[in-house]
């Protein structure tokens, strides 16, 4: 194989199956061939993405004797796996997990939707909310008035205005993570920062580590920088992180870069702690990984008396291994198009140097408006409005769902802007395509996956409220009885993905 190859132990993936919750039977309903059971529960630790594409499984008599079953069982569920698609084999190089050829349905519902498509859709397909008012009007009034002295100069400055620079290292401090501006480099938003970081220090052909599932237009970005991915799975649950995996992907792939998001993870909505924070900068550390800690999410935690961790960077006093990436896109509005990054200053002069052959620098009149905010009290006012909002809708969204789709299982976030929803079984890329025909825009699980991952999940955001959320989730039982039902059209592919 071209990339790289990670391995199961038989007694992790024995746990894993063993963990499985199996799907009722019907009435008359036969029970299995073992093999069968074997093979359809190997399948969909691969679709849900516990078990990542090309992870190499353990052999035929190792397993047997983890699981307490017969050889031939093992080879029986192995064939069957590889006649559909999902192991590759290679004599003398072990098997190892894939996903078919044209499965799953290409992923749909993140771009986002034409004005005149509003009306009759409803939009679950990006995880942003419209702008707080009045502040955005009030950030822009203080930024005109602040503009003039910029308007006499050229108006490009690659590493940020220095009033912003300063107002963010500022507030690093004030959290206990001293900085100083030359720590601060201002981008077009968070997806100019990775853009950034991954042409500075991941190549085309460099491995990039990324949790699975993980934020989809930020895979998307390093697939286009032609970084080769290599995916950890995520824990079931808001613990997220599984410690062990993260350190033998950082030790065995060695990637140039690691890309987490440790607060209110997109998609899943988990919260690292602290003790896996440290022992994540400690793994990357070891590895000579550099650890980029994705901060969006950081300030929309929901539920009252929530424990927040300390920030990623704080447990990297020498700055040698956490770049920190953070944004008003998600705590304030997604068309203020401001994002950062902190890191040690060398790693920010190389990262300014560089951006006079990208975009010269990001938009002055945008930089003053949160500057203003941040420096008038604004931006707190602001985000605390934000997020009784999306409290709100979360919890709108999840009555909703639970009341029209009972069947569908997911945790609630305490933060965050969305739910990763397990489909009962169901295609989410069926429900995507479904939803599109009865006029709810949902993104499908694989969008977030590597390699056609996550095909049983749809992500949910909290983006709409009251009659609509309710609206929304009678609009997605429709879809899923249609998928039910076969009565979707398109590219080949499963209907249901468990046996």
């Amino acid at each position: 194989m071209s990339r790289w190859t990670s391995a199961v132990g038989a007694a992790q993936l024995a746990r894993q199956l063993a963990a499985q919750q199996p799907r009722p039977a019907g009435p008359g309903t036969r029970k299995p061939p073992a093999y069968r059971a074997l093979a359809d529960g190997i399948r969909v630790l691969v679709l849900e993405g516990r078990v990542p594409v090309a992870t190499r499984l353990p052999a035929e008599r190792e397993l047997a004797l983890a699981l307490a079953v017969s050889r031939t069982t093992v080879a029986a569920a192995y064939e069957a796996l590889r006649t559909e698609g999902f192991l590759e084999s290679r004599r003398g190089a072990g098997s190892w997990t894939a996903v078919p050829a044209g499965n799953p349905l290409p992923a749909r519902g993140l771009e986002p939707l034409p004005p005149e498509s509003l009306g009759s859709m409803i939009d679950l397909g990006c995880a942003a909310l419209p702008a707080p008012e009045p502040w955005l009007t009030r950030a822009v009034q203080g930024a005109l008035e602040e503009l003039p002295p910029y308007a006499h100069t050229h108006g490009d400055y690659p590493a940020g205005i220095p009033v912003l620079r300063q107002m963010l290292a500022d507030r690093y401090t004030a959290r206990g993570i001293p900085t100083m501006p030359e720590q601060i480099m201002v981008t077009t938003g968070a997806m100019g920062a990775m853009d950034a970081l991954c042409h500075l220090f991941a190549g085309r052909g460099e491995r990039i580590a990324v949790e699975s599932p993980s934020y989809a237009n930020i895979l998307q970005l390093m697939r286009e920088a032609g970084a080769r991915l290599v995916p950890v799975a995520m824990q079931e649950g808001l613990g997220g992180w599984d410690l062990d995996r993260w350190r033998q992907v950082l030790r065995e792939a060695a990637p140039r870069l690691a890309y987490v998001v440790a607060d209110f993870h997109n998609p899943t909505g988990a919260l690292a702690d602290d003790d896996r924070r440290r022992a994540l900068v400690e793994a990357a550390r070891s590895a000579g990984t550099v650890l980029v800690v994705d901060e969006t999410m950081s300030e929309l935690h929901l539920d009252d008396g929530l424990d927040l961790p300390r920030p990623v960077c704080s447990f990297d006093p020498s700055g040698s291994t956490v770049v920190t990436v953070g944004s008003a896109s998600k705590a304030f509005w997604a068309g203020m198009r401001i994002g950062w990054v902190r890191a040690s200053p060398d790693v920010i002069r190389s990262l300014v140097s560089a951006r006079a052959y990208a975009d010269l620098g990001t938009p002055v009149l945008e930089q003053l408006g949160v500057n203003w905010l941040m420096g008038t009290g604004g931006w707190e006012q602001a985000v605390a409005v934000r997020r009784a909002q999306a409290r709100e809708n979360r919890d709108a969204l999840v009555a909703a769902v639970r009341r029209e789709l009972p069947e569908w299982e997911f945790t609630v976030p305490g933060g965050g802007l969305t739910l990763w929803v397990r489909t009962g079984g169901l295609s989410g890329s069926r429900i995507a395509e479904a939803g599109e025909r009865v006029g709810v825009r949902v993104p499908s699980g694989p969008r977030f996956g590597v390699d056609g991952a996550f095909e049983g999940f749809v992500r949910l955001p909290f983006t709409v409220s009251g009659p609509v959320a309710e609206e929304a989730a009678v609009r997605l039982a429709a879809a899923a009885r249609l998928v039910e039902k076969g009565g979707t059209t398109g590219a080949e592919g499963p209907r249901t993905f468990v046996a």
